[in-house]
């Protein structure tokens, strides 16, 4: 009798030639072991030998039947011992074998940038180079050495030709084995020729022809890139949705200001004249055609219809990974992505799979099923692993505790799914030491998952149980992969306020130039120029703003809540706004302007006031942005870089300029932190989540959290 892993049950087949007396013995040891619900199996063992063994006799006979015993012995404990980190192939011979599948590999985990149905189009272009060609399209090999990770494909491939990898849309590597191929000069042309967002495809096309010119123009072609593009980098190849609304408008503007210019100028030129028909009808026609001339020009000049070069996603695409991931927890209840680096040693792995074992058979426990999977913007869930667990949930078709360790980052996020559990508690008070780490996990390659992930197990083990099974609420759905890269209408968003716009200013040229002829003296002597119409109102979110600064803003914000309630309507509207702004300075407004109120607390003060009169004014939002509160709403969640010296990430909503910062300057997030003093350092300045452990560090959650933190702290329930 043996007591192997929780759903583990195989059929082990050994045949083993073994030597005895010169002679050839052919074993055959076949081991079943039943499967089922129950901790313990029964395994049964049937041995048949066959020798041909000319020299007799019973010693003889002994001896081969106590080795053949031995043997047999050997394979029954093989198959009850585990062998978790055994059965998890390294990302190179994980790679391997996806390349003796098919030469080109496409990771999953990206669709929304470079989706696996792209494949075949990587195969043709691989032909251009004249040399058998594997391609590794793979998400950032954070901490990973790319030179090495493709010379160990190699070998465990052992298949001679030129090596490619990708990582997201950059070709990063390249090596040649056993062919004759420019590699380092082709991954430098494209690199050197091609903006940053020529796409994946763009940059295999340029590195394959310049690997077809052979090795002599590749190297004078990648000294000519390098010398060209070494201080500056080719222009950007894709216009975001900011740069199209500012081409809407700049449209719009011109297609009304042009000719309505002409014909008030016209108008204005003409006065105190006879009026002559054809005149007329010449500046009429004018107009017309420069009306039609701008909106031509325009939709030339234009033409852009999308913002990136990722190719839509396929539904298949979308659900390739979720179907994988779930694949795996079937059979085992921790998934290891296998294109990540290893962050669980082979005993942290049993560790944890006996926590998760003993925590099934606990009262009121379950199955807890963990998902060492990278969560990035790319991904078919856009980077909410909440959407993702949810997935994944569905997919294996069976409730439990969902957790979703990022190796990349290290975060760690949970979700309960149809146990009895207290989902509250795992939603907001598992320690930030376990979901985010702390400075140690942060310098450590594996993030300390192995040691969190246990933390974490005995944080489940001591949630109080429910009488009835928790069920997260649905998370929303990601963004549209398809609309997502496309671009609006020329003709449409800031189109038709630029229409307004440029009437505004023909009109106004109009009545400069009218001016212009009778009070020339009077301007020369103002010297005060008309000053030009503005789009939108200034930013005003200081990064590290003064005490007194904050003390103003927060009692003129208070204070105008306060005032705008004249409806007995607006209780239900932002009622809970204001009266947790109040229970912050004790019920009175005047409070803020006091020295004793520190920063941390005027900052929530401003966030509650500025949500409470949107929602005041019809436009509530729910989340605030996470880079800096004082931004206002924000539009989204994100992974953003918050520390300038590392790679350290947070999960954090953003607002719109904040989330295209991210994208595009990912660098710049450190910058735009909100950065309070904290008294506790002699008034250094640290981001506001670092400063406080009050309710200001519940901005992240939403406004709502943000609520319920204040009444929290003030013993308001």
């Amino acid at each position: 009798m043996v007591m192997p892993r929780e759903g583990e049950g195989r059929e082990l087949l050994i045949e083993r030639p073994v030597a005895v007396a010169n002679e050839r013995v052919e074993c055959r040891a076949d081991v079943e072991r039943t499967a089922g619900d129950s901790p313990v199996r029964t395994v049964t063992a049937n041995y048949a030998c066959t020798a041909g063994i000319r020299a007799t006799g019973r010693r003889r006979g002994r001896a081969i039947g106590l080795f053949l015993t031995l043997l047999a012995m050997t394979a029954l404990f093989a198959t009850a011992t585990p062998a978790v980190a055994a059965d998890t192939p390294t990302p190179a011979a994980y790679l391997a074998e996806r390349l003796r599948e098919n030469p080109v590999h496409v990771s999953d985990q990206f669709p929304r940038e470079v989706p696996r149905s792209s494949a075949p189009d990587f195969s043709r272009i691989a032909k251009k180079t004249g040399v058998p060609t594997y391609v590794l399209v793979l998400p950032l090999q954070t901490g990973a050495d790319a030179r090495q990770l493709l010379g160990a494909v190699h070998d465990r491939l052992g298949r001679d030709g030129l090596y490619v990898l990708f990582e997201g849309p950059d070709i990063t590597e390249a090596r040649a084995f056993g062919v004759d191929a420019p590699a380092d000069a082709a991954v430098t042309v494209a690199q050197y020729e091609l903006p940053y967002d020529a796409g994946a495809l763009l940059s295999f096309e340029r590195f394959a022809d310049v690997i077809a010119q052979g090795a002599e123009k590749a190297t004078a072609r990648a000294e000519a890139a390098r010398e060209k593009y070494q201080d500056d980098e080719p222009a950007e190849m894709y216009i975001g949705p900011s740069d199209r609304q500012n081409q809407s408008f700049l449209t719009g503007i011109l297609l009304t200001g042009v000719p309505l210019s002409i014909l008030l100028l016209a108008a204005y030129a003409r006065r105190g004249r006879p009026k002559k028909p054809v005149l007329r009808r010449f500046v009429w026609g004018a107009a017309v055609l420069s009306a039609a001339a701008v909106a031509l020009t325009a939709t030339v000049a234009f033409d852009q219809t999308r913002s990136s070069a990722a190719e839509p996603p396929a539904p298949a695409d979308l659900s390739a990974r979720v179907e994988r991931v779930a694949a795996g927890l079937k059979q085992d209840p921790v998934y290891a992505d296998p294109e990540s680096p290893r962050v669980l040693d082979a005993r942290q792995l049993d560790r944890l799979h006996e926590r998760i074992r003993d925590f099934r058979r606990s009262d009121g426990g379950g199955p807890v099923y963990v998902s060492l999977v990278p969560q990035t913007p790319e991904s078919e869930s856009a980077g909410d692993s909440g959407l993702f667990a949810a997935a994944v949930h569905a997919k294996v078709g069976r409730d439990g505790v969902y957790v979703v360790a990022d190796p990349a980052d290290g975060t760690i996020d949970v979700y309960n799914h149809g146990l009895r559990l207290d989902g509250n508690r795992l939603s907001f008070d598992v320690p930030d030491s376990v979901t985010l780490g702390d400075s140690r996990a942060d310098e450590a390659d594996d993030h300390l998952l192995g040691e969190r992930l246990d933390a974490l197990m005995t944080f489940i083990d001591d949630t109080p149980r429910t009488d009835r099974p928790w069920s997260e609420p649905a998370p929303p759905a990601a963004p549209n992969a398809t609309r997502e890269t496309a671009l609006p209408a020329l003709f449409s968003t800031d189109f038709w306020p630029g229409l307004f716009v440029g009437a505004f200013a023909a009109l106004l040229l109009s009545s400069l130039v009218a001016g212009a002829t009778g009070i020339v003296q009077a301007i020369r002597r103002r010297r005060s120029p008309v000053p030009e119409p503005s789009g939108s109102l200034p930013l005003t979110a200081p990064t590290e703003p003064s005490v007194s600064y904050l003390r103003r803003t927060a009692y003129a914000e208070l204070t105008s809540l306060a005032g705008e309630f004249s409806d007995p309507d607006d209780r239900d509207r932002a009622w809970d706004h204001l009266d947790a702004a109040l229970l912050l300075v004790d019920g009175d407004p005047g409070r803020v302007r006091q020295p004793g109120t520190d920063a941390p607390t005027l900052v929530a003060v401003i966030v509650l006031a500025r949500a409470g009169r949107a929602g005041l004014a019809g436009d509530p939002a729910d989340l605030c942005c996470g880079v800096n509160p004082l931004h206002g709403p924000a539009a989204r969640r994100h992974h953003v870089r918050v520390s300038a010296g590392g790679n350290s990430r947070r999960l954090l909503p953003v607002c719109p300029l904040c989330g295209d910062t991210a994208v595009a300057a990912p660098g710049d997030i450190p910058g735009r932190l909100l950065k309070l003093p904290d008294p506790s350092l002699g008034n250094a300045r640290l981001p506001y989540y670092d400063v406080t452990d009050g309710p200001l560090t519940a901005v992240p959650q939403g406004i709502a959290r943000l609520i319920d933190k204040v009444r929290e702290t003030a013993g308001v329930h």
